[in-house]
């Protein structure tokens, strides 16, 4: 059993040499950390914040993610479908996730706010009812991906096919349309 800390502020702190202790860590906020490159593998994060923080390339293989909000974060390149998928719970409120992969995860009701999604892989995944409001998904992939009633109505930059996408209900602006005919070579005049 992991040893649990509870309610306690993390501040400034640089771990990519020195990983963070193994734990549970409940309540917690971690603030201008690094932890770039390092590992926060096998950790379990309860209702956590990480505010302005650089995960980065960060192994994060299972690790758990209950309630857990990332702002004003750079999350390049993590692999959140390596982590513990069962009860994943997370929001991101204007951070970089290029690059970040959650193939094949379950994140019905995910909130993307101002983020910066170029070229994450969100292939097999379950989006339905998630919201992408002002985020830029420049060549991020959807492929065979569940965007049931997801909304787009200020995303940019995203191209979604259709005929390769569950997309029932999902919600669009008439000014990002030309991001679900892509794959047609249309000019689209304004």
């Amino acid at each position: 059993m992991q040893k649990l800390i509870l309610d306690q502020n993390f501040k400034g702190e640089n771990y990519t040499a020195n990983r963070l202790a193994r734990a549970e860590y409940e309540n917690c906020i971690f603030e201008s950390c690094d932890f770039s490159k390092g590992y926060l593998d096998n950790q379990i994060f309860l209702e956590c914040e990480f505010i302005d923080c650089n995960l980065s390339n960060t192994n994060i293989v299972n690790s758990t993610f209950k309630e857990v909000k990332f702002s004003h974060c750079k999350l390049i390149g993590l692999a959140f479908n390596t982590c513990n998928a069962f009860l994943m719970d997370l929001s991101f409120f204007d951070s970089n996730l290029s690059f970040a992969i959650f193939t094949e995860l379950k994140l019905v009701g995910q909130a993307f706010i101002s983020c910066k999604l170029e070229e994450a892989d969100f292939g097999d995944c379950d989006l339905s009812k998630s919201k992408f409001d002002d985020c830029n998904l420049k060549r991020a992939l959807f492929g065979r991906t569940n965007l049931q009633k997801a909304d787009f109505s200020t995303a940019t930059n995203f191209s979604i096919d259709p005929d390769n996408n569950k997309m029932t209900g999902a919600i669009f602006s008439k000014d990002n349309l030309e991001g679900l005919l892509q794959k047609h070579k249309l000019k689209i005049l304004k």
